[in-house]
């Protein structure tokens, strides 16, 4: 499949997720609106103080996450494909007074967008299955960030992708051997949705992910796993402690999210 075939695929799915998800329960906009951050625990833990600091947010989705580290002091940039993500994060920013930007395009066209260099680069959940190239990822993350800069970067950990929707089977390669190419009814944030939309993924092992960071001048300085996921997306899953989600029938056997932070040289 050529680059802008599954650019146009995926960016008409994205399109039409978003629609659904703005209204969804999942994102709790009314929630949002009244101050609940939609930052998570694990990457609040990561971030740490980010008062005044300039901060780079790669697939940003329609914002949610760029206004939270805003309203913590921070100046946001947030990059998006979906023009229809971009659009309603630039509406719901200008509604909460938020210190954001936003760029509809793809990661990997970002350099033709923007020039400014970064204190954080921030990328978080279900961002790079979206890429098939992590060493052209870890380039464009390198080149925005300052000297001495930092990824803070949380993902699902390809190990826990290598399984069916029912997480009964291994069905996928956990390397990256070829584009996954499917058709999904509903979405993650509503799987009841009348969406019915074609996309394509890459699995992408551990290993990758960390040799093309390291090959792009980055120093890994933190990594982590975690057994359980902040967000009920998976089939079978119940929450056991308060935003903690496993899958029930194998506890806390696999790695359901990892993180890594990695500083500019």
């Amino acid at each position: 499949m050529s680059f802008h075939d599954y650019i146009k695929v995926n960016r008409a799915a994205w399109d039409k997720r978003t629609a659904v998800h703005v209204k969804s329960k999942f994102y709790d906009m009314a929630s949002f609106k009244s101050g609940q951050t939609s930052l998570k625990n694990i990457e609040l833990e990561l971030i740490g103080n980010v008062a005044k600091k300039d901060i780079l947010h790669l697939q940003c989705h329609f914002g949610q996450d760029s206004i939270s580290l805003s309203r913590l002091g921070a100046k946001v940039t947030g990059v998006d494909f979906s023009e229809v993500a971009i659009k309603k994060a630039n509406e719901i920013a200008t509604a909460e007074g938020a210190k954001c930007d936003f760029i509809c395009c793809d990661v990997y066209e970002l350099e033709n967008h923007l020039s400014k260099k970064y204190d954080i680069v921030y990328t978080t959940y279900g961002t790079i299955g979206w890429l098939p190239d992590l060493d052209k990822w870890a380039a464009i993350v390198s080149s925005f960030l300052k000297p001495g800069g930092q990824l803070v970067f949380v993902e699902f950990h390809p190990v826990f992708w290598m399984f069916d929707n029912n997480q009964e089977k291994v069905q996928y390669n956990y390397f990256n051997d070829s584009a996954i190419r499917e058709v999904e009814e509903g979405t993650y944030a509503d799987k009841s949705a009348d969406l019915n939309e074609e996309y394509v993924t890459w699995n992408h092992n551990i290993a990758e992910v960390l040799t093309s960071l390291l090959n792009a001048g980055m120093e890994i300085t933190g990594f982590n796993e975690y057994d359980y996921s902040p967000y009920k997306i998976f089939n079978n899953a119940s929450e056991f402690e308060e935003g903690k989600f496993r899958v029930e029938h194998l506890g806390r056997k696999l790695p359901l999210v990892y993180s890594i932070l990695a500083t500019k040289k």
